[in-house]
């Protein structure tokens, strides 16, 4: 369960750094030429790589915490469960507005946006990205270091 956890914990910190960049170094004055592709691969690599992993590594820590009675009481853990959560629900807040821009991009029925609303687009979701990046590093710094708190009564 560790290795599923670590892997997950890789895997979505890795994609979550991948599409930030990409975001940031993406030009905002592209034609269809170059939004519908971009807008598809980084819905794609969302919902193959970010999903499953923020899945598994929400599920395997959830369940390590359920089989392991040491868990129970010891704060690092359930500040990391609660960090876990966030990640959770940023990971489907930036999930959603890639797949329904690269839906419309596809469709063609909306056309390619003006350079602001690409910018705009970009910036949000990168801050997004950026933000799920940062409480992902504390996670896997809470799991590694497993810092001394108080522990919870239960």
């Amino acid at each position: 369960m560790k290795f599923l956890h670590t892997v997950g914990a890789a895997g979505l910190t890795g994609a979550i750094a991948a599409l930030a960049l990409i975001l940031i170094l993406a030009p905002v004055s592209m034609g269809a030429a170059g939004y519908v592709p971009l807008m598809a691969a980084l819905a794609k690599a969302a919902a193959w790589i970010i999903g499953p992993s923020m899945v598994v590594t929400v599920i395997t820590g959830l369940l390590a915490i359920l089989a392991t009675p040491a868990f129970y009481e010891a704060g690092w853990v359930w500040i990391k469960a609660a960090t876990g959560l966030l990640v959770l629900e940023g990971g489907l807040h930036v999930l959603g507005p890639l797949q329904e821009e690269a839906k419309r991009g596809a469709s063609g029925l909306a056309g390619v946006p003006d350079p602001a609303s690409i910018a705009r687009l970009f910036a949000d979701e990168s801050n997004t990205l950026w933000v799920l990046l940062a409480v992902s590093i504390a996670n896997i710094a809470l799991g590694v270091w497993r810092p001394r708190l108080p522990k919870i009564p239960l």
